[in-house]
């Protein structure tokens, strides 16, 4: 039977931008209540062992990241190199002649809220602006186009973006039930915070991407902020905790232009964006139902059903974000599984089997992968080690087929000459969500 994995405290309301590393008095209450059956939260095989969501978004203390804490921008602050940090100095003057020379979009404050109203930018779209026009394949020389969509036909990119969620172990659990191995697009300040959660991605043969450090509109950014929220996210966050170096990025709300693409190809990075939105971070916010989330997941589901996808595979963006997310990602997966020959991580789809900097982690090669072989261990050889027989990447049956449409969030422009106006339906969806922009304390919204 499916567990709704939704609790009692996710009817708690806290901003999503508070900076308070207080809890509830509540809160306190519970943590001293169950004290005395704590749970290991030292290593990682601990912390997957616990699946009461109450003893997991109870913060911890992590060594590593109370000793290099004071290395890092302040959690959820949107990111900027710090005075005394000269590696980052060093890097930062070592790739900025490569940038466009490009200017920050919209107007600050409600620029970094994703509010573009009123911004005139050039309907040309000279700097290849998702959010605008829905632009992925780059207008300036030298950088490489986003990746929306799967090579492998009939395949579908599976993967969740916001992580790590404290409360992720029962999805996580359901995963490994399932053999199914995702990517999942980790934000830095959620790193920082619950560490041993960013840990088991890894640990389970999942495929880890940069979600940057604070989840900002990044288009709306200077330069240095753009930079730092790359290398605080990737090159420091999940580096020191989880040990490894991503190759590959979301942009959060899928905002991004040339600039910013640049600095992420500067520092290793490749764009993963998506052609459908299941929307399930809306859940309960401005009247949207449950029931409008499954119709999302459906329509993709009717798609695959209808052959849609014959010809490439697809992605579509789903979240770690909070118990509803989650629970609907477990909802649909066998539809899924069914609907599409094959749910890989993007990377396996593209045979990357090197996603990280580091050479001591393997991907398994698409073929591998959907002969059953859904991790492997070793250097970037592609040696196969699986301990497992059988996957939910394996070929199944076509279901029946029903006439749908999928919500694509790959935008829309005006063609027309000259500047106009730029509409920002994204602009309110950053208070609703924080998408994961949680202190300790505004954690608890999203259990």
């Amino acid at each position: 039977m499916l567990q709704d994995l939704r609790t009692p405290i996710d009817m708690y309301v806290s901003s999503p931008f508070t900076s308070s590393k207080t809890l509830p008095s509540f809160l306190l209450l519970v943590s001293l209540a169950t004290s005395g059956c704590a749970q290991n939260r030292t290593t990682e095989q601990g912390e997957a062992q616990i699946t009461d969501p109450f003893q997991e978004c109870i913060p911890y203390s992590y060594e590593p990241v109370n000793a290099a804490i004071n290395n890092f921008p302040g959690i959820w602050e949107t990111a900027t190199i710090l005075a005394n940090d000269t590696a980052a100095a060093a890097k930062y003057q070592s790739i900025i002649g490569q940038i466009p020379d490009i200017q920050p979009k919209g107007t600050e404050p409600a620029s970094s809220t994703g509010d573009f109203n009123g911004y005139n930018y050039p309907s040309s779209d000279p700097d290849c602006w998702w959010t605008d026009t829905g632009c992925t394949t780059p207008k300036h020389a030298g950088l490489a186009a986003d990746i929306v969509s799967l090579p492998e036909p009939d395949s579908l990119g599976y993967g969740f973006d916001d992580g790590p969620n404290c409360s992720h172990n029962v999805f996580y659990d359901y995963l490994a039930q399932k053999n199914q191995k995702a990517t999942f697009y980790y934000i830095g300040s959620n790193v920082m915070d619950f560490p041993l959660e960013a840990q088991r991605a890894l640990a389970d043969g999942h495929e880890i991407c940069v979600h940057t450090w604070s989840h900002p509109y990044m288009t709306s950014l200077q330069n240095e902020q753009v930079f730092a929220e790359f290398w605080y996210g990737e090159m420091q966050a999940i580096k020191l905790v989880v040990g490894v170096t991503p190759t590959c990025w979301r942009p959060p709300f899928g905002d991004v232009d040339d600039r910013v693409r640049a600095f992420a190809q500067a520092l290793g990075l490749r764009a993963i964006l998506w052609q459908y939105d299941s929307n399930d971070w809306s859940e309960g916010s401005d009247g949207v139902t449950s029931a409008q989330i499954d119709a999302n997941y459906q329509n993709l589901i009717n798609l695959a059903d209808n052959g849609t996808f014959s010809s490439a595979g697809t992605i579509m963006l789903t979240h770690e974000l909070n118990n509803f997310t989650m629970s609907e990602a477990m909802k649909f997966h066998d539809q899924l599984q069914t609907a599409f020959k094959y749910l890989v991580p993007v990377g396996v789809a593209y045979n990357q089997t090197q996603p990280y900097v580091e050479t001591n982690y393997s991907l398994p090669t698409f073929e591998q992968y959907i002969s059953g072989v859904t991790t492997v261990s070793g250097a970037s050889n592609g040696t196969a080690q699986s301990n497992s027989t059988t996957s939910s990447a394996s070929p199944s049956s076509t279901g029946q087929s029903s006439i749908g449409s999928g919500s694509s969030s790959s935008g829309s422009g005006s063609s027309s000459s000259g500047s106009r106006a730029v509409n920002s339906p994204n602009g309110a969806r950053t208070a609703l969500l924080g998408i994961g922009m949680l202190s300790a304390t505004a954690r608890w919204l999203f259990l």
